[in-house]
């Protein structure tokens, strides 16, 4: 792991009790793109099985467990999954702890595997190897769902720091308690996405929002 993995780790870990914050902001953008893609991703995972990857603390598994057929939820944080078992579900729910590179999972096949808000926080140069636990994870025919935001969703709270020797953007990010963490995350706009994922995916969707940016990929 490296030092920012490990500092990112340590941010998401205190941040837990906090994390859903930004669903809930006063942004009338935020919450109508939010909203929209709820509905989209239900429709996705209805009387499907799911493997939802670095699950947090669960906004996204309570969705799609109202039409899944059931759900493995895995997150490396034991603070996010604490947080995401006191939700109430709609299909059987299991919990894993394990690293995103580590799940015990290869092999089950499952038909749809989402991944949260985590993309923009993978280091560019370790995408392939992402790539391939997705699709070692995924059945034959089954898809790929991934939400993350655009640079507006962080309003005034973004704060660039630079860059990585690798090109990863790096930023400040501060807790409620005032604790702050130098963590990645990356932005990108819709061109630079279609061109990450055309090499490896049939992009079957690919929604690029003022605030976020959502996508659904198979295999080619």
């Amino acid at each position: 792991m490296s030092r920012n993995d490990s500092e990112l780790l340590k941010y998401y870990r205190n941040r837990a009790p906090e994390y859903e914050q930004i669903y809930y902001r006063d942004a009338p953008q935020r919450r109508a793109e939010l909203a929209a893609e709820a509905d989209r991703l239900q429709q996705l995972v209805v009387g499907k099985t799911v493997l939802d990857l670095a699950c947090g603390t669960g906004y996204w598994l309570q969705r799609m467990s109202q039409t899944a057929a059931g759900i493995v939820a895995a997150d490396i944080s034991p603070e996010m999954i604490r947080e995401a078992r006191r939700k109430s579900y709609g299909c059987p729910v299991d919990f894993v702890q394990a690293d995103l590179n580590q799940v015990p999972l290869v092999g089950h096949g499952f038909d749809v595997v989402a991944l949260g808000f985590w993309f923009s926080h993978h280091p560019l140069q370790d995408y392939d190897r992402l790539f391939d636990t997705i699709e070692e994870l995924s059945a034959p025919h089954g898809v790929v769902w991934m939400i993350d935001n655009n640079l507006p969703a962080e309003g005034l709270t973004h704060n660039s720091v630079g860059t990585d020797a690798h090109g990863n953007n790096l930023i400040a990010r501060r807790l409620d308690s005032g604790r702050e963490y130098l963590i990645l995350k990356n932005y990108f706009d819709e061109p630079q996405l279609r061109t990450l994922f055309a090499d490896r995916f049939r992009i079957e969707r690919l929604t690029y929002g003022v605030c976020y940016w959502s996508v659904v990929l198979g295999s080619k």
